[in-house]
């Protein structure tokens, strides 16, 4: 029996028995009609969820950074990219530089020289690029110039570089390994807040009575709506609660922890494996006491004997003994001296680095095919460009040869 049974049934055991062992919740309506010790037990209600099945680790290699430090990261690179840009290109003009590359390449074509001259700086931009990038991704590279004031704003974005990769990969092995099995809900509010969480309750338990009440408010009221609203939320007997929980579904059934303890340590002996757990947070608090006939001469005798009981810990120390739970099953670490079984990396929690792979790829060939189109428009143009300039040469040269064999036959 629970402590949702009605008065009458207790009255009627309590007549025939000295003592009623049994969790019956103290309430002011059985108080008028039988006797009740102390609390024996002090428990709470939880929620019985099944366990997650485990899913892709997709953003695992976004999540060490919060998107304020990504973002500042961003305009960091564009920043420091921008400042040595200005600065080669200030140290150039102060130098004379341009100047004396076009003094010394006055021979050349004027086509020439500035098609040299723009290679030249898209060189001197990329190596730039590739200075930023190599450092912030620990691969170096050589300061594209040997000046003071370039040299001192390329030290500052080493040093930061380095706080940014040894900040960043330190905390990605945690993120990689840790585990992707996120629970169906947490807390009450879950399941609430989420449309889909269809919520499962006995209709003899004692969350179902108190539902019932007529002046609720608040979460009660809300929790009440939600199952009015979900058909066959309401169950009979335990098995008929236990059977719609199951992996991949998005069933909860509340009950008192202790049964839903035990119903995790059947389904674990049964199938070998932990299907079921409980959530993160408990519900509402709730305490067991035992019954004796109205005005009993022994509810002094035993409420102090369940006094004594709970002071040394007997109570809990019986729960343990003759109620234990899986190790498997209850997220504390086994006793004793086994050595732990450490699972390999699989490829979920590795999907993220994967994914960044597999973009740095595609990208990589995009940019491939696009220089091949490009190569292929350019040799095309300047295929054709050759055929008209032959064909512009061969329209002379015929008129010529004409003209002299005319002279010599009139010679």
């Amino acid at each position: 029996m629970t402590g949702g049974d009605n008065l009458t049934q207790n009255n009627d055991l309590s007549q025939q028995s000295e003592l009623l062992v049994h969790d019956t919740i103290p309430t002011f309506q059985y108080n008028k009609i039988i006797d009740m010790t102390l609390p024996w037990i002090y428990d709470h209600f939880a929620f019985l969820i099944p366990v997650p099945d485990e899913t892709a680790n997709i953003n695992a290699v976004v999540k060490p950074f919060q998107w304020p430090v990504w973002l500042g990261l961003g305009l960091s690179i564009a920043c420091v990219i921008a400042v040595l840009n200005l600065i080669q290109r200030y140290l150039e003009y102060r130098s004379g530089f341009e100047m004396n590359f076009k003094t010394s390449n006055k021979t050349q074509p004027e086509n020439l020289a500035n098609d040299n001259q723009l290679r030249f700086k898209k060189w001197q931009i990329g190596k730039q690029y590739l200075y930023v990038f190599g450092n912030l991704l620990s691969q170096g590279g050589l300061c594209p110039s040997k000046r003071l004031p370039y040299r001192l704003v390329a030290g500052v974005w080493t040093l930061a570089a380095f706080f940014f990769v040894q900040s960043y990969t330190s905390t990605l092995f945690t993120y990689v390994v840790k585990p992707i099995n996120h629970p169906l809900i947490n807390s009450i509010y879950d399941v609430l807040e989420n449309k889909d969480i269809n919520l499962i309750i006995r209709e003899t338990g004692f969350i179902n009575t108190l539902l019932m009440t007529n002046n609720l408010t608040g979460l009660f009221a809300t929790l009440r709506k939600k199952l009015d609203s979900i058909p066959n939320s309401r169950c009979v007997s335990l098995p008929e609660c236990i059977s719609p929980i199951q992996a991949g579904s998005r069933n909860v059934y509340i009950d008192a922890n202790v049964y839903l303890k035990d119903v995790i340590r059947n389904d674990f002996k049964k199938t070998g494996t932990c299907n079921l757990q409980l959530a993160k947070e408990g519900f509402i608090g709730t305490m067991s006491s035992l019954v004796l006939p109205k005005n009993s001469p022994y509810t002094q005798t035993i409420s102090q004997g369940v006094l004594e009981i709970q002071q040394i810990g007997l109570v809990d120390f019986w729960d343990t003994w003759f109620r234990p739970m899986p190790p498997q099953c209850n997220g504390k670490p086994q006793s004793g001296h086994k050595k732990k079984k450490t699972s390999p990396l699989s490829l979920k929690n590795l999907t993220g680095a994967f994914l960044v792979l597999l973009v740095g790829l595609s990208l990589s060939l995009l940019a491939y095919l696009c220089e091949k189109i490009i190569s292929i428009r350019e040799q095309h143009g300047s295929r054709t460009r050759r055929n008209l300039k032959q064909c512009r040469n061969n329209l002379i040269e015929v008129p010529s040869k004409t003209t002299e064999e005319e002279l010599l036959k009139a010679m």
